[in-house]
């Protein structure tokens, strides 16, 4: 038995230098879909072929190729990071949130590997 039950999205967080540009790489290289840019928190997400499965990219001057973030979403973040602490799961600092958008906390596996859980606080799916 788990200790929490990730909802059935997973999106892969990148790190680019610009959102745009990779958007349009990935739309025209893959077919991938532009589901939104959001300009404000740095943040774009692509529509993958798979269903369920997006590409989230996130601006930085100076991306680190190779850090990719699983990112599963959850239904109530809070509760499942509380479970998670409890057995002793190690948490990248506090919880993010972006009002009106998500909330998110970094977490890590035993090998140190980077894992994110994500709350969609947009009050539909994305």
């Amino acid at each position: 038995m788990s200790l929490i039950s990730p909802d059935q999205t997973i999106t892969i967080a990148m790190s680019v230098t610009d959102r745009h540009a990779s958007a349009t790489w990935y739309e025209s290289m893959l077919g991938f879909a532009l589901l939104y840019h959001a300009d404000e928190a740095g943040w774009s997400e692509m529509q993958t072929n798979t269903p369920g499965v997006t590409l989230g990219f996130g601006e930085h001057t100076k991306p680190a190729p190779g850090n990719c973030v699983p990112v599963f979403g959850i239904a109530d973040l809070d509760a499942a990071r509380q479970k998670l602490e409890q057995a002793d799961v190690r948490f990248d600092g506090p919880t993010d949130v972006v009002e009106g958008m998500v909330k998110t906390a970094t977490f890590y596996d035993p090998d140190g590997n980077a894992l994110m859980l994500a709350e969609d606080l947009t009050g539909g799916a994305a």
